[in-house]
């Protein structure tokens, strides 16, 4: 095989082991463990006035159970604010277990510790939970009239306000530009929530030998777990390790950290020593782990003849739910990658997020795009709509010429760093998808309509990824990154990576994500940054030793390092195969021995070379062994791109929506892998459909979630989603050593913005809320 694989489409190596049941999940581990099971809070909004745990003291297996009094000071601290920003003025967290009050449907409020999952469940059952109910605080409209508080020192239930402001060319404001635009519309945008829903729900597994304590955490970022436990529970962090094993999906849902569940879990099973573990049933999921997307967002436009915005001024309400673990940044990238593609005019964009007694808001796939999408998409579609014009040409009418990049939107993005776009080319990619699609020639018939959406993504965000390498004495190549995988093909993407920049064969190369025992140094995976960060840092780490192994083989071929290359693992002289050394060689010549382990072995002891002897074994500034790490700090974001078509059809009786063809182009600079691109694009624009027709979070106004099972929430089967025709452009970008940008949430920003679009079309009349069902639309046509 080839060892130039970066652009390749090689199969996925991970998928054989996956798909055979050769996975190790966190339910696979600690088969002896205890179980962890909690009480949770059935109101929405209530005083806890006692708990009364004498009913199930006599349950057989129990071995402990605890309340919030139980836990000593440091553990029972509220959850950090992760991200923090001058913006939230009233950040709040919630604690491992309620303290006084509860503030969502779910909240633990006691932690049980037996003998199996169901002697923990029964005593969960038998535990008695004094309540006073208070009045719930649910949805956008009820939070910010300001009856009732979600927090007492919350005023107006507004935990943050952010205005973000880029006046004109010519130094008006977006208000002013507005107001005096030779057409201005105005209008309401609602997106409801909806949740990720990964195949595994989260799960905390946890062992203490009275010195260090292991932690197995189903989650997105072992290095930031590792670091929150360490905190909470007090240990010098070399004593502990967090390890990622296999993780069926994370969506966003596994970037918070810590969980009550990854603090208590480890400090019970120090102060129990023993083993205990905890994995989230599926109504769990539903009521205490985090949902997204829910957004009332209010728009002004002004526009000339042509459809040029001069001025656009967004107003958004964002629903945080009843706590901000994440910070503001799901409605700060809502704020800043509305923009999309587009030169604006003149732009004004506030929001306030807003506490409610549901489950708290953090970032899910698309994490704030999405609804940033909608708003900008719905608002081209109105221009056009307005003026008459092709929605392609009011779209073509904005865009940022592919000879004006860099290009600086004025903004600070999620980052903190400016919102500056590296590189793209717009109008080719509206070209090439109104051909994939044929909009030019789409026939129109009664109810069937077409639909196009376009956004740009910042991905790779910082700070920081590394990256480790090592060539052992058989040849092998072992790379190891600090990130975790939740089944993105990282092991194919990196080993690809690591291929092609050492000259050695694919089967030759092993990746380790997600372990801290192998990394201790990352960031996470999140805002599609895993291939943009560690992606480059793995190749600087590769670069590293392949400059080494260089160095070392020309000393024993007598040749100039310049004069080598690495072809299949072997290091030769270019244009000389037979003067060649294998890797593996020079992996042992690169470590002296004093000690012969085998044969090769006794190729680097002491007596048997011919190092010179007036030179160390280990030369100044050098260290033993084939093996080099490197990290990669991006100065700021990369920003893919794409655009979306879709034609739907919609009953004329029953009102049902059917998508009947799907398009995307795709821009993430340089293609590792086309083909996991592809599996990224075709299972983002899935979980789009959902989103756009079927996935919604139904509170009752008692703060009741009332469609907390898959009996309810619907979910799209492959029936319901269409064959999806992709194609790509690559803009390389210049701000990293592979010119790659991130391809993990393109699938699913912009299918909202284009279903509704396409209905649109289909239908003659606004649509400004999704998701839209059936019963819906069916209501649309009769008001």
């Amino acid at each position: 095989m080839t060892t130039r694989l970066f652009g390749e489409p090689v199969q996925r190596r991970e998928d054989p082991r996956l798909l055979t049941g050769g996975g190790r999940y966190l339910d696979d581990l600690g088969a002896d463990a205890l179980a962890a099971a909690f009480v949770r809070s059935p109101h929405a909004h209530a005083r806890i006035r006692d708990i009364d745990v004498g009913p199930a003291l006599d349950v057989e297996g129990l071995v402990a159970i605890y309340t919030w009094e139980d836990l000593p000071e440091r553990v029972g601290r509220p959850l950090p604010l992760l991200i923090p920003h001058p913006a939230l003025t009233h950040g709040r967290t919630a604690y491992p277990l309620a303290r006084d009050v509860v503030r969502h449907v779910g909240e633990p409020v006691v932690m049980v510790v037996a003998a199996d999952r169901y002697a923990a469940e029964d005593a969960c059952a038998l535990i008695e939970v004094d309540y006073e109910v208070l009045k719930p605080v649910v949805g956008l409209e009820e939070a910010v009239q300001g009856a009732a508080l979600v927090h007492e020192d919350v005023p107006g239930n507004v935990g943050a306000h952010l205005v973000q402001e880029v006046a004109g060319a010519d130094g008006r404001g977006a208000r002013e530009a507005v107001e005096t635009a030779p057409h201005t519309l105005a209008f309401r945008l609602d997106i409801e929530r909806s949740a990720s829903m990964p195949l595994e729900g989260r799960g905390v597994h946890a062992r203490w030998d009275g010195r260090d304590l292991r932690v197995h955490s189903s989650t997105q970022t072992s290095t930031s777990v590792r670091m929150a436990v360490a905190a909470a529970l007090g240990l010098p962090l070399p004593r502990v390790e967090v390890v990622a094993p296999d993780v069926g999906g994370g969506f966003g849902v596994k970037i918070v950290h810590p969980w009550p569940e990854e603090i208590l879990v480890p400090w019970a099973a120090m102060t129990l020593g023993r083993e205990i573990k905890w994995t989230e049933d599926r109504r769990e999921h539903f009521v205490s782990s985090a949902h997204e997307r829910g957004q009332v967002q209010y728009v002004r436009v002004g526009f000339d003849d042509d459809g040029r915005v001069l001025g656009l001024d967004v107003t958004i309400l964002h629903d945080h739910g009843a706590y901000t673990p994440y910070g503001i940044i799901v409605p700060i990238v809502t704020s800043t990658q509305l923009l999309g593609p587009y030169k604006i005019g003149a732009y004004r964009v506030e929001f306030s997020a807003v506490y409610t007694n549901t489950v708290q808001v953090t970032p899910y796939r698309g994490a704030g795009r999405p609804q940033g999408v909608f708003c900008m998409e719905r608002t081209m579609d109105k221009i056009a709509r307005y003026l008459g014009r092709d929605r392609t040409e009011v779209r073509a009418a904005n865009f940022i010429g592919p000879g004006e990049f860099p290009y600086d939107q004025g903004m600070t993005f999620q980052d903190g760093r400016p919102l500056i776009y590296d590189s793209g080319d717009y109008p080719e990619m509206l070209r090439l998808l109104k051909e994939l699609i044929g909009w030019d020639s789409f026939e129109r018939v009664p109810g069937r309509g077409i639909g196009i959406g376009c956004y740009v993504e910042g991905t790779g965000v910082g700070p920081y990824e590394g990256g480790h390498v090592q060539i052992t004495s058989d040849g092998r190549v072992h790379v190891s990154t600090g990130l975790t995988s939740q089944g993105q093909g990282h092991e194919t993407a990196f080993a690809q990576i690591a291929a092609t920049e050492l000259g050695v064969p694919i089967e030759r190369i092993s990746v380790v994500t997600g372990d801290t025992r192998r990394f201790g140094y990352a960031v996470g995976t999140f805002a599609s940054r895993a291939a943009v960060v560690s992606g480059n840092a793995i190749a600087l780490a590769c670069r590293k030793v392949r400059e080494k192994a260089l160095r070392i083989a020309a000393e024993a071929l007598e040749a100039d390092p310049s004069d080598l290359e690495i072809t299949e693992g072997i290091v030769h002289v270019a244009g000389a195969p037979n003067a060649a050394v294998p890797l593996s060689t020079v992996a042992v010549l690169a470590n002296p021995l004093r000690y012969a382990f085998d044969e090769e072995a006794a190729k680097a002891t002491q007596f048997a070379g011919s190092a010179a002897p007036d030179r160390p074994p280990v030369a100044e500034g050098e260290e033993p062994g084939l093996e080099g790490r490197d990290y990669y700090s991006p100065i700021r974001s990369t920003f893919a791109a794409g655009m979306h078509a879709a034609v739907v059809e919609t009953d004329p009786d029953t009102a049902e929506i059917r998508v009947l063809r799907y398009a995307v182009v795709h821009d993430c600079g340089r293609l590792i892998n086309p083909m996991i691109v592809e599996g990224q694009i075709h299972g983002g624009v899935a979980q789009g459909i959902g989103g756009a027709l079927y996935e919604r979070m139904a509170y009752d106004p008692h703060g009741q979630l009332v469609n907390a099972s898959f009996m309810d929430f619907l979910m799209p089967y492959a029936t319901e989603v269409p064959h999806v025709e992709t194609a790509h452009l690559e803009t390389p970008s210049p701000l990293n050593p592979l010119g790659i940008k991130g391809a993990g949430e393109a699938g699913v920003i912009p299918v909202s913005a284009v279903i509704a679009s396409a209905i649109e079309d289909a239908e003659g009349f606004p649509i400004d809320r999704m998701p839209i069902s059936p019963s819906d639309l069916f209501h649309l046509r009769t008001t």
